[in-house]
């Protein structure tokens, strides 16, 4: 039976993305069971996800891949990581690439340690912080609906560096659901994209990549 659930999730995660090596393959495979044990002590992810860790939570963190990759020596930062998503799965799918990860909860931030040693991810560095006291510029700025978009764009301002290396000015890329329309009115230039145009499984209907560009004042 463990053998079929691990098939079944490592056909879920390169039914939409091919081409991993078998490292990451292996990482992937891995990540289930840190998660799970850790949860156990700890419990960052709701007892009712634990269960479907892959399409929730690691699936759901790649949609941030289908909108934008990363390249080989970009900084992102993962504000809210909780439990470190999106940032580890993005970590794993983009070893060459910096990621930061940031949380003021200690307990989860202990978590998001021990599941990137366990998994020797090299490109992971970890804070246990209010974003507002993190210094230093990134390409983009990830996350899984911490806040409201307002909230969240006050809390990253002077975050974003100025020099654009990727398809999209650099900015923001975050995962969210439901109805944006009163959330981004603000936002212009705020463009949406629907997970459910990348993943077939129900759970992704509602749910979205929200990228807002950041410019700056001369």
């Amino acid at each position: 039976m463990y053998f079929c659930d691990k098939l079944k999730t490592l056909e879920l995660i390169q039914k939409y993305f091919p081409d991993l090596s078998a490292e990451q393959i292996k990482q992937f495979e891995e990540l289930e069971h840190l998660y799970k044990d850790w949860n156990l002590k700890i419990n960052v992810v709701s007892r009712k996800d634990i269960d479907e860790i892959y399409l929730r939570h690691v699936l759901h963190s790649l949609g941030i891949a289908k909108v934008q990759g990363f390249n080989p020596g970009a900084e992102i930062l993962d504000v809210g990581t909780g439990g470190g998503f999106p940032g580890i799965p993005l970590a794993i799918l983009f070893p060459d690439t910096n990621f930061h990860l940031v949380d003021s909860i200690g307990k989860k931030m202990k978590v998001v340690d021990e599941v990137k040693d366990g998994l020797k991810l090299k490109n992971v560095k970890t804070t246990n912080s209010r974003v507002e006291e993190i210094t230093g510029n990134y390409d983009f700025i990830v996350s899984r609906a911490v806040a409201a978009m307002p909230t969240f764009v006050r809390w990253t301002k002077g975050k974003i560096a100025k020099k654009s290396e990727h398809e999209l000015k650099n900015g923001i890329l975050y995962l969210k659901g439901g109805d944006l329309t009163v959330e981004l009115r603000d936002y212009p230039k705020a463009r949406i994209y629907e997970l459910r145009d990348y993943f077939e499984e129900e759970f992704f209907t509602t749910k979205k990549v929200v990228y807002l560009p950041l410019k700056y004042k001369p």
